[in-house]
């Protein structure tokens, strides 16, 4: 029965990543994460206890499914640690974030929504340092060329590229993203 429940909260939680995509903060309500997840009216309400809960579960649920794959973890671990594997890894992660479209707008929203609510932004700001913390130590430890600055302003350069490419998909071409990231470790790192 516990199993069930916490593929109803997942169901649920994923729901209110879709509804934030698609209708923003102020849509995003326990009646429409039920519509969304295809359960009876009222079922959200039962495993959060408000909106707040909902926002910022959805925010951490969104963090776990970016995340690489074990396999896509290993394989980057036994690269060479070189300029073109970096930017093999850059490419990589803006292709990744930008295949959960639908999630990475969700998350544009809990930030917009952050703005407005202390608790969401203390537990988002956590979640992002949490993340860049994670990066910089991940980088460390591969032996990858560049220091945490460059670490640091890829991070936020393709932060931007990926909203270009989520809010107005022909803006760029996929070869001129790839070409822009490249671009972007060839001058940003520094061996």
């Amino acid at each position: 029965m516990v199993r069930r429940n916490d593929e109803r909260r997942a169901a649920l939680v994923d729901a209110s990543i879709e509804v934030l995509a698609a209708e923003g903060a102020r849509g995003l309500t326990f009646r429409a994460v039920d519509t969304q997840a295809g359960v009876p009216t009222g079922t959200a309400s039962n495993y959060f206890g408000n909106r707040d809960d909902l926002l910022t579960q959805a925010a951490a649920r969104v963090y776990e499914r970016l995340h690489p794959s074990a396999e896509e973890v290993e394989r980057q671990r036994t690269a060479k640690p070189d300029k073109e594997t970096y930017a093999a890894l850059m490419r990589d992660v803006v292709s990744r974030v930008s295949g959960f479209r639908t999630g990475y707008l969700a998350l544009l929203e809990l930030r917009l929504e952050a703005t407005r609510r202390p608790d969401l932004r203390a537990v988002l700001t956590e979640r992002v340092r949490a993340d860049l913390e994670n990066n910089l130590a991940y980088h460390e430890a591969s032996g990858l060329p560049g220091d945490a600055t460059a670490v640091r302003l890829l991070y936020l350069a393709f932060n931007w590229l990926i909203v270009e490419q989520l809010t107005l998909p022909g803006m760029l071409s996929e070869a001129e993203r790839d070409a822009l990231v490249a671009a972007a470790v060839e001058r940003i790192v520094h061996e």
